[in-house]
């Protein structure tokens, strides 16, 4: 007791003077308490420097353990020196041993006291280098890391193949260091096994997406058995450009931007078009035949129609107000996919007929019906044909430069039945098809007979030179309906036809509104019905003065 007191005397006279004199007192070096031990090395009568190189040489001689890091099905090894590990909670060791071994005699005696409270042990911890970890797995994980894969769809044999879509994986290295950190902070007394970090990237389009492409939503053929050949290799060319498109629900598709440009190169050649109120040969010529196909395809699929309008003269192939022009950029059919799954478009060519359908899944109940009825409003006779000489004809040679069309104001209603009784009719299009007069070069007239001409000298003169016919436009700028100087759009087509000769007034007819079955009129030439759908019989053009029909656009 006596010694005890005593040496708590002394303390407290220490104490004192310490506080008295301050930080000056008690200046000799002082050492680390004994018992202190940190990572299992006791540093106790050691200074503060030889305490760091004691710490740093028992990390440095930590055994070099193995790294395996787990990614996916694979592990990748390496070791503890190579990826730098090394002391990492040196600053909290340090902050102690300042605190025990600077300041007054006062301030390490609390921190003695408080290392008493908390244990004289102190643990090592260690980690390894972000860099060198990063670099690891970034060089390890080239061959397995990849972005996500669409599904894809085609359509083969009459059957739907589709390739599967793939997650994207990615490596996050950022939070695989830190468990490899975690795993290694306690010591390394043992080899390492983690597990990387993987961050999974769902494709946009799956294979559970398209697997629901499986139904005819609608259809629609169209016959083009009178085109020249390089109309038909159009068709086949565009049909095949238009073929396999997927569209996702909200998706819009554009024929002008899956069909353009309209040149050589693109495989499309010269063939009949409407220009000008004529028809012209222009590079793709007949590509409305693609539009207007597809148009009625969308109408029995029911999709959404973003643009459509319509030829600026009437065609043969479909009934009126159910065609679609394409011609340059200012007319365009678009179609939107207004369901709530994937759609496939097919489009091919065979037999000199043009067919398009829309896959996908059909939600409509099968007790409702869907008809397309074109009502002729009126008809417009174009007039007599317009005779134009030309003195490189023959005397008394006809020949027809482009065919007369009728003019017809039309629309086409959309009807609904369920169990066969009509539930709704609703107007779709109104159009407007100008009228074209008939256009022929004739020769000069046959000179009359006289008596044998005096000989004359007569000076020589030279020939005017020869006029050369304009090409057929080409290009992103040109193609059907484009002509040298561009649009000239009138509102009921694709140009405004050139101003004719007047002769007597044209005599426009009114025609009587369909009933509620909607038969159509009686004069036009048949076409070929889409599934579950009456065929509209388009209205046929005016016969010229020879009586010929115009040609197909």
């Amino acid at each position: 007791m006596k010694k005890e007191f005593f040496e708590k005397g002394i303390l407290t006279v220490c104490l004192a003077a310490g506080m008295i004199l301050g930080s000056g007192f008690c200046s000799l070096a002082a050492v680390l308490p004994d018992g202190l031990q940190v990572g299992g090395q006791e540093l106790g009568g050691l200074s503060r420097e030889e305490a760091d190189r004691k710490i740093e040489e028992y990390v440095d001689g930590l055994p070099d353990q193995t790294i395996s890091i787990q990614v996916g099905d694979q592990t990748l090894e390496t070791t503890t020196k190579a990826m730098g590990l090394s002391w990492s909670n040196r600053d909290a060791v340090d902050e102690v041993v300042s605190a025990l071994t600077e300041g007054n005699l006062l301030k390490r005696y609390m921190a003695e006291t408080d290392l008493e409270q908390e244990g004289r042990e102190i643990p090592v911890e260690t980690a390894v280098d972000e860099a060198a970890v990063t670099a690891f797995v970034t060089e390890q994980c080239s061959g397995m890391e990849g972005g996500a894969k669409n599904a894809s769809i085609t359509r083969e044999n009459g059957e739907f193949v589709i390739t599967p879509s793939e997650k994207g994986v990615t490596v996050d290295t950022a939070a695989t260091v830190q468990a490899i950190n975690e795993a290694v902070a306690g010591g390394v007394d043992e080899p390492v096994e983690v597990e990387a970090v993987i961050t999974e990237a769902e494709p946009e389009i799956t294979t559970e997406m398209l697997s629901t492409i499986k139904d005819v939503l609608g259809t629609y053929t169209t016959d083009f058995s009178s085109s020249s050949s390089a109309r038909a290799k159009n068709l086949e060319v565009g049909s095949a450009k238009l073929n396999g498109h997927v569209l996702m629900p909200g998706e819009t598709l554009s024929g002008y931007e899956c069909l353009q440009p309209f040149t050589r190169a693109n495989g499309y050649e010269p063939a009949a078009s409407y220009e000008n109120g004529q028809v012209v040969d222009s590079i793709g010529g007949g590509v409305c035949q693609l539009s207007t196909t597809m148009y009625n395809m969308a109408l029995e699929a029911e999709l959404e129609i973003t643009q459509r309008q319509n030829h600026s003269m009437i065609v043969t192939y479909v009934d009126p107000s159910r065609d679609a022009a394409i011609a340059g950029t200012y007319k365009d059919l678009k179609i939107t996919n207004n369901y709530s799954t994937p759609i496939y478009i097919e489009a091919y060519t065979s037999g000199r007929k043009l067919t398009f359908t829309c896959y996908g899944q059909e939600t409509r109940p099968a007790n409702r019906e869907v008809e397309y009825i074109s009502e002729t409003i009126s008809r417009t006779d174009p007039g007599a044909p317009i005779e134009r000489v030309n003195n490189s004809l023959a005397p008394g040679t006809r020949r027809r430069v482009s065919s007369g069309h009728v003019g017809i104001k039309s629309r086409l209603w959309k009807v609904v039945k369920v169990d066969g009784v009509e539930t709704e009719r609703t107007l779709l299009n109104t159009d407007t098809y100008n009228a074209s007069k008939a256009v022929y070069e004739v020769g000069p007239a046959a000179p009359a007979e006289t008596a044998p001409p005096v000989t004359e000298t007569v000076p020589e003169s030279t020939a005017p030179p020869e006029t050369q016919a304009p090409q057929p436009s080409e290009g992103v700028g040109g193609g059907p309906g484009m002509g040298l100087s561009g649009p000239s759009g009138s509102a009921g087509g694709e140009t405004q036809a050139p101003a004719a000769p007047q002769t007597a007034p044209a005599a426009e007819t009114t025609a009587p509104a369909p009933a509620a079955g909607g038969s159509p009129s009686a004069d036009s030439g048949a076409v070929p019905a889409p599934a579950e759908t009456q065929a509209q019989t388009p209205a046929a053009p005016a016969p010229d003065a020879s009586g010929a029909p115009a040609p197909a656009a």
